[in-house]
C-alpha cells in the first residue's frame, strides 16, 4: 500500500493535455464523487456545492473566463468548486437534522454543538468570515479527488487560473449562495502532453518536514 501511493503520487501531475476521446468510466466517477462526499470539513458542515459541468454548450461559455485553457472543454470531467457565501442558523439545523438521522439520538443532545457553530460561523459578527473559511474547505475536498483520482489512474488539473466572477455568472451561482473557488479537470492525458515527462520539482524533506 505505501508503494502504491509512492507510485501514484509520482505518476500524477496537472495535467495540461487531455484527450478529448477518452472518458471516465461511470464506476471510476462514482468513486470519485464520493471521495469528494467523504472529504472532511470544520464541523462536519460541508460548506460547499461542488458542480459538475456535464454540458459542452456550458464549459464552451467558461472557456473565455479559464483564460482559453483547453482543459476545460477537453477533459472528460470538470468540476467547479463553490464555496458558500454565508451561513444561516437554517443550514446548521439542517445538519443537526442529518445527524439524527444518520446516527440517531435525540436532537436536543446537540444542542451544545448547534450553539458552537451559530456563534462561530453564524452571529453577525462572524459572517465576513464566512466565504474565506468555505473556500479552505473546498481545498480540503480537493486534495481528497486529487489523490483519489491519483490511486485510480485518472489525471486531473487543479486549476485556480480563472475568473471567479465570470464562473458564477455563467454558472448562476450567488442567487444558490455559493462562489466559484478553485476547479479540477479530470480524465486521461495525451502522449503529446510533454509535462507528463518531465520530473517533479520538489524540496527535500528536510526543508519543508520540521520535527519539535
Amino acid at each position: 500500500m505505501t508503494r502504491q501511493i509512492e507510485h501514484a503520487l509520482a505518476w500524477r501531475y496537472a495535467t495540461k493535455q487531455f484527450d478529448p476521446n477518452r472518458k471516465i468510466p461511470p464506476e471510476i466517477w462514482a468513486a470519485l464523487q464520493h471521495a469528494l462526499i467523504m472529504a472532511p470539513s470544520s464541523f462536519g458542515l460541508q460548506p460547499y456545492r461542488f458542480v459538475v459541468v456535464d454540458d459542452p454548450a456550458v464549459r464552451a461559455k467558461l472557456l473565455p473566463h479559464a483564460y482559453r485553457q483547453r482543459q476545460v472543454v477537453d477533459a472528460s470531467h470538470f468540476v467547479v468548486f463553490a464555496a458558500r457565501t454565508r451561513l444561516t442558523e437554517h443550514h446548521v439545523d439542517h445538519f443537526i437534522d442529518r445527524i439524527v438521522e444518520v446516527r440517531g439520538g435525540a436532537r436536543e443532545s446537540l444542542s451544545t454543538y448547534r450553539q458552537m457553530m451559530i456563534d462561530s460561523l453564524v452571529v453577525p459578527t462572524a459572517q465576513s468570515r464566512v466565504p474565506h473559511w468555505a473556500a479552505r474547505q473546498c481545498y480540503i475536498a480537493l486534495g481528497f479527488l486529487l489523490l483519489s483520482a491519483a490511486l485510480l489512474g485518472v489525471d486531473a488539473c487543479p486549476m485556480e487560473g480563472f475568473d471567479p466572477a465570470g464562473f458564477d455568472e455563467v454558472l448562476h451561482l450567488p442567487a444558490q449562495g455559493f462562489s466559484a473557488v478553485v476547479c479540477c479537470a479530470l480524465g486521461y492525458r495525451l502522449d503529446s502532453d510533454k509535462y507528463a515527462h518531465l520530473p517533479k520539482v520538489r524540496f527535500p524533506s528536510e526543508e519543508l518536514i520540521q520535527h519539535v
